[in-house]
C-alpha cells in the first residue's frame, strides 16, 4: 500500500509537461529580466530615486526663495553679494575674518 503513493509522485515528477513546467517557473523567477531579484533591485532603486527627488525638490524650493529675495530689489541683491562674493565698493576695504 506504501508504494502506491510514491509511485504516483514518481510518475508526476518524470513527466514532461510537469518538468517543463518547473523549467519555466524556476527560469522566471530567477533568471528572466523581469525576476524577483531585479523586481527587488528595482524597488531599492526606487526608494533612492524618491530620496533623492525630495532632497532636489527642497532645493528648489530654498533657491526659489532665494531668488525671490535678490529680486526685491537693490538693496538685497547688494547685500548677497557683499556676503557671497566678498564684493566691495570702490573706496572701500574688506576684511575677510575666519574662525579656524
Amino acid at each position: 500500500m506504501k508504494k502506491a503513493p510514491l509511485h504516483k509522485i514518481t510518475i508526476v515528477i518524470k513527466n514532461k509537461y510537469f518538468i517543463a513546467f518547473i523549467l519555466f517557473v524556476v527560469w522566471i523567477a530567477f533568471f528572466d529580466e523581469h525576476s524577483f531579484v531585479a523586481h527587488k533591485e528595482n524597488i531599492g532603486q526606487l526608494k533612492y530615486l524618491k530620496e533623492q527627488q525630495e532632497y532636489y525638490e527642497g532645493k528648489i524650493a530654498a533657491d526659489q526663495q532665494k531668488l525671490q529675495e535678490l529680486n526685491a530689489g537693490k538693496e538685497e541683491l547688494e547685500k548677497y553679494a557683499r556676503e557671497q562674493f566678498y564684493m566691495s565698493k570702490p573706496n572701500e576695504d574688506l576684511f575677510i575674518i575666519s574662525e579656524e
